[in-house]
C-alpha cells in the first residue's frame, strides 16, 4: 500500500521565488497558471498587516500620550518623537488606504485598554490612576504636534 503525497510547491520551498513568478504570471496575464489559493491567502494577510501595524502605531501613540500626560516630570524627547512618528505613520496609513479609518475609529477603545496597561506596567504606576476611558480624542492622536497638557 503506498501513500500518494501531494507534491510540494513553490510557495513552500521558495516563497520569495514564488512571489516572483506570481508577479510575472499576473503581468503576463497568465491566469491559469496562478495559485490562486495562496494568492488569495497571501492578498488577505496583507490587509491584515496594515490593520495590525495601524494598532500598533495607535497603541504606541496613545502610551506616550499617557506617559506625557500622567508622568510630566519624566518626560523626554525619545516620548515626544514617539507621538509624532507613530501618528505621522498613522496619517500616512489614511492616505494610502482611507478605508482603515473607519477600522481606526472601531479599534480606538480596545487600543486605549493596550495602551493604559502597558503604559502602567512600563512606569510602574497603578492601572487605576490611568482613566479607564481615554482622556485624547481622536483628531489630537491623529496630531503629530499634540502634547496633553499637564
Amino acid at each position: 500500500m503506498t501513500v500518494e503525497t501531494k507534491p510540494i510547491s513553490l510557495y513552500e520551498t521558495d516563497f520569495n521565488l514564488w512571489i516572483q513568478e506570481t508577479v510575472n504570471l499576473l503581468r503576463k496575464g497568465e491566469f491559469i497558471d496562478l495559485d490562486i489559493e495562496n494568492l488569495a491567502e497571501e492578498i488577505e494577510d496583507m490587509g491584515n498587516n496594515r490593520r495590525d501595524a495601524l494598532e500598533s502605531n495607535l497603541i504606541r501613540v496613545l502610551q506616550h500620550l499617557l506617559k506625557w500626560k500622567y508622568q510630566p516630570q519624566k518626560r523626554t524627547n525619545s516620548w515626544k518623537a514617539s507621538i509624532t512618528e507613530h501618528a505621522l505613520r498613522l496619517n500616512k496609513s489614511f492616505k494610502k488606504s482611507p478605508s482603515l479609518k473607519p477600522y481606526f475609529d472601531r479599534v480606538f477603545d480596545e487600543c486605549y485598554h493596550d495602551a493604559r496597561l502597558i503604559a502602567s506596567q512600563e512606569t510602574g504606576i497603578d492601572l487605576l490612576f490611568f482613566p479607564e476611558t481615554c482622556p485624547f480624542n481622536k483628531n489630537d492622536v491623529l496630531n503629530p504636534q499634540y502634547l496633553p497638557e499637564d
